[in-house]
């Protein structure tokens, strides 16, 4: 008991709640809950920045990292979006109220829609002296069904 489960449950009742019932289906060939979380430091974020070809390309929003490498021709090297990448550009980047409210928007109605989630960065993960993020959850991806992500 105490907090932790608390927490648990709470964690629990979000990721359940964020599944439409046919995901309920698949939820017996999901990974356990517990699968680790992969955490990306700034410099290894930076590795997947599409400059080197063959590798994955890696964007993250809001603290959450996608693999954009199907979207190569807006995110690789030389494309339009490149300077997006291997790195969180939404952090400190001194947008408006409204600018963040489409973002959000733009979060999870493309990215999530449309890209795997990789991990997090570690400035999601972690509180700025290093411990876990206990408010940490992650991220629901209502739109991906199990083939998609294997």
């Amino acid at each position: 008991g105490g907090m932790a489960g608390g927490a648990a449950r709470l964690l629990l009742a979000a990721l359940l709640g964020a599944l439409p019932a046919a995901a309920e289906r698949e939820l017996r060939f999901r990974p356990p809950a517990e699968a680790p979380v992969r955490l990306f430091t700034e410099p290894e974020l930076a590795r997947y920045d599409g400059q080197q070809e063959g590798q994955p390309i890696y964007l993250a929003v809001k603290g959450v990292v996608f693999d954009v490498t199907s979207g190569k021709e807006f995110y690789g090297k030389g494309a339009p979006y490149n300077a997006l990448v291997g790195k969180d550009s939404t952090r400190g980047t001194g947008l408006t109220e409204e600018e963040l409210t489409s973002l959000d928007d733009i979060f999870n109605n493309v990215y999530k829609a449309k890209y795997p989630i990789v991990g997090y960065t570690s400035r999601r993960i972690l509180n700025e002296d290093g411990s876990p993020n206990l408010d940490f959850k992650p991220e629901d991806q209502p739109h991906f069904n199990i083939k998609d992500e294997f």
